[in-house]
């Protein structure tokens, strides 16, 4: 669908993906929408725009609605609608998406982000796929000139966009272990994991009835 810029310029909107439901439900599943900035992913933004060598990097999360960025170098915006989003057009194919000059290419050369802030002339997403398959959103670079990624560039950005699934994963483990820990009897004296019905487990239990004696 080819949608119109407030200026008059036109742009392509992203296609909606058939495994779109499921893709969101593995999105929520993380519960990273909205969450503060972590060093671990600020740091893979960092090398990603270090490595390619652009003013701009993102961890870009592609919600319902909007694209939401977990990180990000080079702009103050924390999303955009996903309307605009050039990682909504990256999560629609199956290898990263480079595009070496939007103004050159008729699905971004009036897009918003193309003709205003952040005047986007080259971007490259590597996808952030999950096991089940889903890509949820992408490790993206950009720059305001026309340019390409080395040979080199391109297979560390999809590395570093490996790393960022693989800290999505350590995250939502993490949150699982709080969980099942606050699931688990403890014992009110020692803090040990307990194995039996009662509030202390059976060593304090004993070591209580002992010194009454």
């Amino acid at each position: 669908m080819v949608m119109k810029h407030r200026a008059g310029g036109a742009f392509a909107r992203p296609p909606i993906l058939p495994d779109e439901p499921e893709r969101l439900v593995a999105l929520r599943r993380y519960e990273i929408l909205d969450t503060p900035p972590e060093r671990a992913f600020d740091d893979l933004t960092l090398l990603a725009a270090q490595i390619c060598q652009t003013p701009i990097a993102m961890v870009s999360l592609v919600d319902s609605d909007r694209q939401w960025f977990k990180s990000r170098i080079g702009v103050e915006t924390r999303e955009t609608p996903r309307d605009i989003a050039f990682c909504a057009h990256a999560i629609a194919g199956r290898e990263t998406l480079i595009v070496p000059d939007t103004f050159q290419d008729e699905r971004f050369a009036g897009n918003p982000l193309v003709v205003d802030e952040p005047q986007i002339r080259f971007y490259a997403g590597a996808l952030l796929r999950v096991a089940e398959g889903h890509a949820l959103g992408a490790l993206c670079v950009i720059d305001r000139v026309p340019r390409q990624l080395t040979d080199d560039q391109a297979p560390a950005l999809e590395a570093l966009a490996r790393q960022v699934v693989a800290q999505l994963e350590l995250r939502w483990q993490l949150a699982e272990v709080k969980r099942l820990g606050g699931m688990l009897p403890y014992c009110s004296s020692c803090g040990k994991l307990r194995t039996d019905l009662g509030d202390r487990c059976p060593d304090c239990c004993r070591g209580g009835a002992n010194g009454l004696h």
